[in-house]
């Protein structure tokens, strides 16, 4: 693939930033890592032979009954009688951490919470739960929840800002007045209420939150509009007849997104602890769930366990830190003053 001049000039300017270059590494690596959850922390083997043939339980449900137990429910791979009968026809390979978000090690020497061992690295909750299981998990649904809102919102936030950047007059009178009003909503103590009237449960939280968090990048991208929207080449081509809608997304928007681009790590970031802090708070998601806020709360509720607290510090400012350095890194890409100079 050949990139234009300009934007190898942008790339080169990103790398130059070795802290952001190497913070879109390493959270590219997590990434992957956390997107395959399944195969790195769960209570089921990952393969297993038995009598000569194959199974993967990590993919299918096998009663005990099909292992010669006696039961016709979901095989408890961590029985020791279920491994006995499974070993004595064959064998199974189970993930590094063999530990799923619900699952509860009951060989503990101590009362739970207990502290990090050689079998739960991490230590476990106050229920018993693998903490570096349910970290993994709960980055999966900390990234996934932000980059999920930073997508939609910023579709929204884009749309918005376009029409009155472009239309201006009343349009953007009317839409400032709604703005205003919308944005000086207390936005955490509605979703608060909200959360505490609804059952919440991840989309019905994406739902919510995306009813606030498209307004952050209407102001940039309706200012790129209002600066554009008088330029030379935009006004041939309303005299040539071309359509609204064709001239705002082929000639305005483009240098919109450059100033857009620029955001949205920190778009994402903020998405990340509004999340947290529900969670935090008890209002996020459903009881049960692994996520960052919940391992904080864990934290707070035991501070003679400080590995709880600590775990979830650390592995909190180490995401957002990454998603800071990144955004750094792309906004210097990004500006024209650095660009040029090169």
């Amino acid at each position: 693939m050949t990139f234009s001049p300009l934007t190898q000039r942008r790339i080169a300017q990103f790398k130059a930033n070795r802290r952001g270059y190497w913070s879109l590494w390493v959270f590219g690596i997590l990434f992957l890592i956390i997107l395959f959850a399944e195969f790195l922390a769960n209570d089921k083997p990952l393969l297993v032979s038995y009598e000569g043939k194959w199974y993967a339980p990590i993919f299918q449900t096998y009663p005990e009954t099909h292992w010669g137990g006696k039961f016709q429910t979901a095989t408890n791979y961590r029985d020791a009688y279920v491994k006995e009968l499974i070993n004595e026809k064959g064998w199974m390979i189970f993930p590094p951490i063999p530990f799923h978000i619900s699952t509860v090690n009951f060989n503990l020497t101590g009362p739970a919470p207990s502290p990090p061992s050689p079998e739960n690295w991490l230590g476990t909750d106050d229920q018993g739960r693998d903490v570096l299981a349910r970290l993994i998990y709960g980055f999966r649904v900390s990234i996934f929840f932000g980059l999920i809102l930073t997508f939609f919102s910023s579709i929204i936030g884009v749309l918005a800002g376009a029409v009155q950047g472009y239309f201006g007059g009343r349009v953007d009178l009317i839409f400032q007045r709604v703005i205003e009003i919308w944005s000086g909503l207390p936005i955490l103590y509605l979703l608060i209420i909200l959360s505490s009237i609804i059952e919440p449960n991840f989309w019905l939280l994406l739902g919510i939150m995306l009813l606030f968090s498209w307004m952050s990048l209407v102001a940039v991208v309706r200012a790129e509009f209002f600066r554009t929207r008088s330029l030379d080449y935009v006004r041939a081509a309303e005299a040539l007849g071309v359509s609204t809608w064709r001239i705002m997304v082929r000639h305005m928007l483009p240098n919109a997104m450059v100033a857009t681009l620029t955001y949205l790590p920190f778009i994402l970031n903020g998405s990340i602890t509004t999340l947290t802090t529900l969670d935090f708070l008890g209002f996020g998601l459903p009881p049960g769930s692994a996520s960052l806020g919940e391992l904080l709360t864990q934290g707070k509720n035991h501070v003679q366990s400080p590995w709880l607290g600590l775990t979830g510090f650390f592995s909190l400012a180490f995401l957002l830190s990454l998603l800071i350095f990144i955004g750094e890194a792309v906004r210097d890409a990004f500006d024209p003053r650095k660009v040029m100079a090169r």
